[in-house]
């Protein structure tokens, strides 16, 4: 693709950010823009997620952008935060616009969280067949799937933990995670209350207020920029058979992610790469046993062997597969995948807080039991 991420922004990352969700959307958009070295009369394209409050003539009115000729949503939750980028780039190289802005702000702690039972959302087809059962949030929908994906492959409550220890120990060394200075262990992990079992509070992401922003033009315009640009070498957008929202349960093979697999294909199609090249793994973590999944969906190791290979300590900064060196959803923030894509950037540009040595490409996924996307950036 002949498109790249040449700037990258956010606010702090807080439980009650004191601002509106428009404000949040502002400074990190802003933020972005200084980083890529532009001004706001360069953007001339913006895109966020359908779920976001933020319209993008507010966003434009308050950034100081004259003109737009393209602006588009995604669907999807945390799944649209890779496509957000595709759908710039595909801007980008088409012509529609030539600096495209993506964000996504929310105040999930403090306002909306999406974390709690929504009455209103039992009405839609796809919640209408597992609410009145009682999976009525996020984490007991995916704890039904983890239930069968343990019984299938052995896996247990301690496997999932220490996804969730990677993770927390990159967030202990990253002074913008929320969880700075404060790793857990394996017992810790056990030791924390049921949400929906299998699930402890350690296995689900947090909630988080913030923003984050991302500027996306042409690879050969982001080179004369002055910070070094993440060059997108391939992005793709997954749905698979029976496709539920959150989660399926009405396929032959409950223990999988399908949507993810075909996102696989696309990346490493594209990209021309495949995952014994990917130096660094920033993976969509909002519940620890999905990574584990992601890990077989995307080529890493065989169906079930998940947890063989995190056990082996290939998620640590030294490790074969380096997990979200950032701290990811868990540790550093909860912004449906956003934050990921910046920690991406940062990979390659060899400036992040722990960095991995000689990063040449970084994988990046959004959303999982949902239609999912994902991203390879690499070297400019």
């Amino acid at each position: 693709m002949n498109a790249a991420i040449a700037g990258i922004g956010a606010t702090d990352f807080s439980k009650n950010s004191g601002r509106s969700e428009l404000q949040l959307a502002a400074e990190a958009a802003r933020a972005a823009l200084t980083d890529a070295g532009l001004e706001p009369s360069d953007v001339d394209g913006l895109v966020t997620f359908t779920m976001d409050t933020n319209a993008e003539v507010a966003v434009a009115r308050e950034l100081g952008i004259p003109e737009l000729t393209f602006f588009s949503r995604v669907h999807y939750g945390g799944g649209a935060a890779c496509a957000t980028v595709q759908q710039a780039a595909m801007a980008v190289e088409t012509g529609m616009a030539e600096v495209v802005v993506c964000y996504r702000a929310f105040n999930e702690r403090s306002g909306h969280r999406f974390g709690q039972v929504q009455t209103a959302a039992a009405a839609n087809i796809d919640n209408s067949w597992s609410y009145p059962m009682g999976l009525g949030t996020p984490a007991a929908m995916v704890a039904m799937f983890a239930r069968r994906y343990m019984h299938e492959y052995g896996a247990t409550s301690e496997d999932f933990g220490r996804v969730a220890v990677v993770d927390r120990k990159h967030a202990a060394t990253n002074p913008d995670a929320w969880f700075h200075g404060r790793p857990i262990t394996l017992d810790d992990h056990q030791a924390s209350r049921w949400i929906a079992e299998p699930l402890r509070l350690l296995d689900c992401c947090q909630e988080s207020d913030g923003a984050v922003a991302l500027v996306v033009t042409s690879a050969e315009r982001a080179r004369d920029l002055p910070n070094k640009p993440a060059v997108i070498s391939a992005a793709a957008q997954g749905s698979g058979r029976d496709q539920f929202t959150m989660t399926s349960y009405y396929r032959d093979d409950l223990t999988g992610l399908p949507e993810m697999g075909v996102v696989a294909r696309g990346l490493w199609r594209r990209s021309g790469i495949g995952p014994s090249d990917v130096d660094v793994a920033v993976l969509y973590d909002h519940f620890t046993p999905f990574v584990l999944v992601q890990l077989e969906e995307l080529g890493f190791c065989g169906k079930g062997e998940a947890k063989d290979f995190v056990a082996s300590g290939a998620l640590e900064l030294d490790g074969a597969l380096p997990l979200n060196p950032h701290g990811g959803q868990l540790g550093e923030a909860y912004l449906h995948g956003m934050n990921g894509i910046a920690e991406a950037v940062r990979q390659v540009r060899g400036t992040a807080v722990n960095q991995v040595a000689d990063v040449e490409h970084v994988l990046v996924t959004a959303g999982t039991g949902v239609p999912t996307s994902g991203l390879v950036l690499g070297q400019g």
